[in-house]
């Protein structure tokens, strides 16, 4: 598992000079995302990434032409879908915990 985050965080660093729209950057934070949240079990990272490749291809996505808009479209469609996910489901973890500690 070390090794893939270490590969990870190297393919993050080389494409953070492709554009935030790029299809390749927005795969690979989708990827890495769920990476921490599957593998890691570290929800608040996997948000992080998520939330930050979202943001930055959002001012930038109209300029992008027809195949690479489609593209990038659907992955950052991916990327907002399990941003809303997570937030959910952190949610209701939080609700039953809060439910455990009034019932104790």
């Amino acid at each position: 598992m070390a090794e893939a985050q270490e590969l990870y965080e190297e393919a993050s660093k080389i494409a953070s000079c492709l554009n935030p729209c790029n299809p390749v950057r927005l795969g690979l934070a989708l990827n890495y995302s769920v990476f921490h949240y599957e593998i890691k079990d570290n929800a608040h990272r996997a948000r992080e990434i998520a939330q930050e490749a979202y943001a930055l291809a959002i001012p930038e996505l109209d300029n992008l032409k027809d195949p690479e808009f489609k593209d990038s479209a659907l992955i950052m469609q991916l990327l907002r879908d399990n941003l809303s996910l997570w937030t959910e489901a952190e949610v209701e973890q939080e609700q039953e915990l809060g439910v455990q500690q009034v019932e104790d």
